[in-house]
């Protein structure tokens, strides 16, 4: 699993050959058939682990107290500790070349229905602690709020140079620039 959760994540599922994997595995092909079943159902195992692996780090956040902007920033530190050393699992799960139907993208929607719910819980979080209930703002937060996470963790993985804790020091201070009137004084609403 973990070889070829790195094959897919590095070269995509288009280009990612179960004869490959098993060689660089050290086992026959027939092996990985009779586990898997096929390419799709090795690939659907490797996506199940990634989003797993980045739901419960999600999840753990969620539940450790923080609330708010905090907490955003507490999750994409968490998602970039937790794949500082396997970057090829964010690619794995956003790979463009893997296909639409079948068990990997029923894996691949469960989880991002799993963590799309949690990124909601947060920002209902953030929006009532402002006042804000309306059911349009909420969705356009949610979408914007994945989004962000998204791009910082797509930039990241194209700059391999960055570690975890360095990209988080970033993200500190761009969302501090953002609530900022450079005077040190919070933004006023519009």
């Amino acid at each position: 699993m973990r070889v070829a959760s790195i094959a897919f994540g590095t070269d995509g599922f288009a280009a990612t050959g179960v004869a490959d994997v098993a060689r660089a595995a050290g086992i026959s092909k027939p092996l990985v058939y009779s586990y898997f079943g096929s390419k799709e159902g090795l690939h659907a195992a490797c996506l199940a682990e990634a989003g797993g692996l980045l739901a419960e780090e999600i999840e753990r956040v969620a539940r450790d107290g923080s609330a708010g902007v905090e907490r955003g920033v507490r999750t994409l530190a968490a998602m970039f500790a937790v794949l500082d050393d396997r970057r090829h699992v964010w690619r794995l799960l956003r790979d463009r070349t893997a296909p639409d139907d079948g068990p990997a993208a029923e894996v691949v929607a469960q989880y991002a229905a799993r963590i799309e719910a949690l990124a909601r819980e947060g920002v209902l979080e953030l929006l009532s602690g402002a006042g804000i209930t309306d059911e349009l703002d909420v969705s356009a937060m949610v979408r914007t709020w994945l989004g962000i996470v998204d791009s910082f963790m797509d930039w990241w993985v194209a700059h391999p140079d960055q570690d975890a804790e360095a990209m988080t020091q970033r993200v500190l201070r761009l969302v501090a620039a953002l609530v900022s009137d450079h005077t040190g004084r919070a933004q006023p609403g519009p």
